[in-house]
């Protein structure tokens, strides 16, 4: 099989909610696929349903190969410390634990800490080393660097491209939007229950148009102007300033960001 998961057809409710109205995706095995949307749009109910965690009103769902999970919010009993929590999973799953991946994932520098000395980013790290053991070949994250700072964002995702180039597949969910340009190799978005779309970033901008921004400094101040396409668009604005008789001292374009582009495809207003 090419594909690590296969969804058709998803539907799941609450009492007279509808969460998930039909969802259908599939993840293709080696890639890092995102599940994108905004609070209450059904991307964590997707993310359990399909991890086995949550049950499902009807369709169909498919997972290929060795699972590992490390969910939106976990904790472990405040005195444990981490490398018993690896131990104890460890015999849990009757698997050994890779020492190789504890030190990738920097375990023995806080080894000694009970786990309510944590800090996020270290407890981050642990509930990773806990879902890897047993060599999943695909891994689920829900919100991975939510709460972490700078450092820890920038060394969660270097251990999720490592996890990549050893070709496992990861499914994550997440809120950022420059998380999900730099790791992922397509993308899904959800609106009300409902996939809006599915590909690439380059799609999503080929689908909502390039939108650049062209701003302009002249001798009587700065103006910005929106267009498609850009070409046209400067050849224009040249000619009017030109004609105009005024000087334009510097010009500066910038092209629509995914992150635009999602709150254009979901109607949301960005904050």
């Amino acid at each position: 099989m090419s594909y690590a998961v296969k969804v058709e057809n998803l539907k799941k409710s609450y009492g007279d909610h509808t969460v998930l109205k039909g969802l259908s995706f599939h993840v293709k095995k080696g890639e890092v696929f995102a599940l994108l949307g905004g609070n209450g749009a059904g991307k964590t109910t997707a993310l359990e349903c399909v991890e086995g965690l949550r049950r499902y009103d009807s369709g169909a769902i498919a997972v290929n190969g060795r699972v590992g999970i490390q969910l939106q919010s976990s904790s472990l009993p405040a005195h444990i410390r981490p490398l018993e929590a690896v131990r104890l999973f460890a015999e849990w799953n009757r698997v050994k634990a890779d020492t190789a991946t504890l030190a990738a994932l920097g375990i023995n520098s806080f080894a000694k800490k009970q786990y309510l000395e944590l800090s996020t980013g270290q407890k981050r790290r642990l509930h990773l080393a806990l879902a890897l053991l047993g060599d999943p070949e695909l891994l689920f994250l829900d919100e991975p660097t939510a709460g972490l700072d700078v450092e820890g964002r920038v060394s969660l995702h270097s251990q999720i491209r490592r996890l990549k180039a050893e070709g496992k597949t990861i499914l994550l969910a997440s809120h950022d939007m420059a998380e999900v340009e730099s790791l992922c190799d397509r993308l899904a978005i959800l609106k009300d229950g409902s996939l809006v779309f599915c590909g690439t970033a380059a799609e999503l901008t080929a689908k909502s148009g390039s939108r650049y921004t062209i701003s302009i400094k002249t001798e009587q101040g700065d103006e910005s102007f929106f267009a498609d396409n850009i070409a046209d668009a400067m050849l224009d604005l040249l000619e009017g300033y030109r004609q105009k008789g005024i000087a334009v001292l510097d010009i500066k374009t910038d092209r629509g960001t995914l992150e635009q582009h999602f709150m254009e495809l979901t109607g949301r207003e960005q904050q």
